[in-house]
């Protein structure tokens, strides 16, 4: 999929690459745990994670954004729930993703324009993956972003900020 929306060979290896390092953390079908993932392992990655937080009345919270996505949000996100990032349709487009993902407990990939932001020349290239603290319901979400159509669609910045 990523190939068909254009993304550099460097993006899909790199979201594939994510993708293989969460499929083997998983346990005779259970999803990982934020415990089981390794900062070390994936230092490549850090400055364009995230991990959401999912309560249990389907509210979501940015519990850890890497550096790397100040750029893209335009703020720290760190901390921040939805509607304290996203305005409007916005919003509603990423409660409706992650909502899925929370039912499905199924990793998604999807494109988002940043248009939102007054940049609609701009988009978010994302993937999510559950995580399960019992191996079932998900409590966390790894984001991975990637921003195309820029310059700097490629460029990561070092370090992560934890809530």
């Amino acid at each position: 999929m990523v190939s068909e929306l254009g993304a550099s060979t460097q993006v899909e290896g790199a979201q594939e690459a994510l993708y293989a390092y969460w499929a083997g953390l998983r346990r005779g079908g259970r999803l990982p745990s934020r415990a089981d993932i390794r900062p070390c392992e994936i230092k490549s990655f850090l400055p364009m994670l995230s991990l959401t937080e999912v309560s249990g009345d389907s509210r979501f919270r940015i519990r850890l954004a890497g550096t790397g996505l100040f750029g893209v949000y335009g703020a720290e996100i760190t901390g921040r729930t939805l509607p304290e990032v996203y305005a409007g349709a916005a919003a509603e487009y990423w409660r409706r993703e992650l909502g899925a993902i929370v039912s499905d407990r199924q990793p998604a990939i999807g494109v988002h324009s940043l248009g939102w932001r007054g940049a609609p020349h701009l988009s978010v290239l994302w993937m999510r993956l559950p995580l399960a603290v019992n191996g079932e319901d998900v409590d966390m979400i790894l984001g991975y972003d990637v921003v195309l159509g820029g310059e700097r669609s490629g460029g990561f910045l070092s370090g992560i900020r934890a809530a």
